[in-house]
């Protein structure tokens, strides 16, 4: 009878040697089975199915058995990878709820608009106006959007007219002033002209108000007179010319044409987009044209001048007025198509002959 006591311990500790040596030989399996899946991989990169499997199965053996073992991995790593498998069984993020949705898109690009084509407008006035389409949206919202997208508060906004409200608001009353200069070939050698000239913003139509190789202020101003001549001084009708800080625009340029009812709007230093139109200009007349003639005397150069701009008002279309000619000539004809060339054919334009 007092043996039994101990063979039933002598089973008990064999049963349990039995199972962990179980649990030693199902790992090693495991790890057999998952090294075959990588035969003629160079390095063993696991998948996470594949550090599940192992994370399972080490679970049942203890570090000290798992150092014991060699496996191919750290046994700290397969605890680590238990530990995730674990975490992840409990991690409640996919199911959590998110906050309050983002406002649309179109909701949001519309603030913006209203903000930037409304300086004077406010938070409050914005989400006035969107209530009226029908969109509900937070004052802060508001704020919001209007900072991440870079707009500045009503007060900030309201302090000045943007250049593009002001060019809109006195379309077809505003036009621009520049110089360009030209290399012109004389028996003297070469003599640097400086070309002045006004283009009328909504139309595009350009008047050569002077060339001259040394222009001072008597000259600009003797320009000025004959820019707002009562009979045909091509400012007649505008209220404002812009120009840049070119030192011939001097006071007296500007008092005469304040004079004859046009204000003058002097552009900040180094802003050459403002005068876009007239920088467009001399792009167009220095490639098109000057670049591919050399000016023999200053007679030369105002002719060649002269016909580039006909050309540029009659025969070359524009895209920023649609592709249409400035001065078109009326409705094209039926007849056969011929060739207009001006400069010795440097500039072409194709129309129909009247039938």
């Amino acid at each position: 009878m007092t043996m039994l006591p101990l063979q039933f311990l002598i089973l008990t500790v064999a049963g349990w040697v039995n199972r962990r040596q179980q649990d030693v030989i199902e790992y090693l399996q495991e790890e057999n089975r998952i090294l075959r899946e990588h035969v003629g991989d160079r390095r063993l990169r696991f998948t996470d199915a594949q550090r599940r499997r192992l994370a399972t199965k080490a679970r049942k053996l203890s570090r000290k058995t798992l150092a014991g073992m060699d496996p191919i991995v750290t046994p700290g790593t397969l605890l680590r990878w238990y530990r995730n498998l674990v975490a992840r069984k409990y991690d409640g993020s996919r199911a959590r709820q998110t906050g309050r949705p983002r406002t649309a898109r179109n909701i949001e690009q519309l603030v913006v608009r209203m903000a930037r084509e409304n300086p004077s407008w406010g938070y409050t006035r914005i989400r006035g106006a969107l209530r009226n389409l029908g969109h509900e949206v937070g004052r802060n919202t508001i704020k919001r959007m209007l900072a991440a997208n870079g707009t500045e508060p009503t007060s900030t906004r309201r302090k000045g007219m943007s250049w593009e409200t002001f060019l809109k608001l006195h379309w077809g009353a505003i036009a621009a002033a520049d110089f360009f200069a030209v290399e012109v070939l004389t028996h003297a050698g070469l003599i640097r002209f400086l070309v002045f000239f006004v283009i009328d913003l909504k139309s595009r139509r350009v008047r050569i108000a002077g060339i001259a190789p040394e222009p001072d202020s008597r000259w600009v101003k003797q320009v000025a007179r004959n820019l707002t001549d009562v009979d045909d001084g091509f400012l007649i009708g505008t209220r404002y010319l812009i120009h840049d800080r070119d030192p011939l625009f001097t006071d007296e340029f500007r008092q005469v044409l304040r004079s004859g009812g046009v204000k003058t709007v002097k552009l900040p230093a180094r802003s050459p987009d403002l005068n876009a139109y007239a920088e467009r200009f001399v792009r167009s007349v220095r490639e098109e044209c000057l670049s591919r003639v050399i000016p023999l005397g200053e007679r030369h150069l105002r002719w060649v001048v002269g016909e580039y701009v006909k050309h540029y008002h009659l025969e070359r279309n524009h895209q920023g007025l649609g592709n249409e000619l400035i001065e078109p000539s009326g409705v094209p004809g039926h007849g056969r198509v011929v060739c207009r060339q001006r400069l010795g054919g440097l500039l072409r334009y194709y129309h129909r002959r009247a039938a």
